[in-house]
């Protein structure tokens, strides 16, 4: 099984929390379509990018994004050869400083079809990756407004669109019973 199709199966299994989600979807499915790769930022302007919805005892993450100035999870653009997996680690670890690890097995939670940077659009694949309570630590260069919230601190700062998903992520992880323990 290819990479593409992994993923196409891993999106149609998403309930999608909203009509937006379902649209994004759509949308995303379409995306893996198209010939070449999905993930290049550089040959298409239409691209698939990787977020996480990072969760603990305290709650969830989210940081002001340093040029749109809106609070949302931490992500990012795919790096070459890496999988969309690595790339929701990488980000989150460069944009928060939380060592992280993804639920297991590991779950896309979420879809979102978006605009970006450049006139470009990104195609979201957000996941869940738990941490432990420490205080985050960006990375040099990253936002340094990166907090802890309860959900409905989260729900009440973040950007509308990932209200319905958050909502989704406070009910699931209730059902999860997070242990704050991720390997290093």
């Amino acid at each position: 099984m290819t990479v593409v199709e992994a993923l196409r199966r891993q999106i149609e299994m998403i309930h999608p929390v909203d009509e937006r989600e379902s649209a994004s979807i759509l949308q995303t499915l379409a995306r893996l379509e198209w010939p070449g790769d999905p993930f290049d930022e550089e040959a298409n302007e239409h691209h698939l990018t990787a977020s996480a919805f990072v969760i603990s005892s305290r709650g969830v993450v989210l940081h002001r994004h340093r040029r749109l100035g809106i609070w949302v999870q931490p992500g990012g653009h795919v790096d070459p050869g890496e999988t969309i997996e690595a790339a929701a680690l990488r980000e989150t670890k460069e944009e928060t400083g939380l060592v992280v690890r993804h639920l297991d097995p590991v779950e896309l939670f979420h879809v979102d079809v978006h605009p970006g940077p450049r006139g470009h659009t990104h195609y979201d694949l957000r996941y869940v990756l738990v941490a432990r309570p420490d205080e985050p630590t960006p990375l040099e260069g990253e936002s340094p407004d990166v907090f802890w919230f309860d959900f409905a601190e989260a729900i009440k700062r973040c950007e509308p669109s990932l209200v319905p998903a958050l909502e989704k992520l406070q009910r699931a992880s209730i059902e999860w019973n997070v242990q704050d323990s991720p390997r290093e």
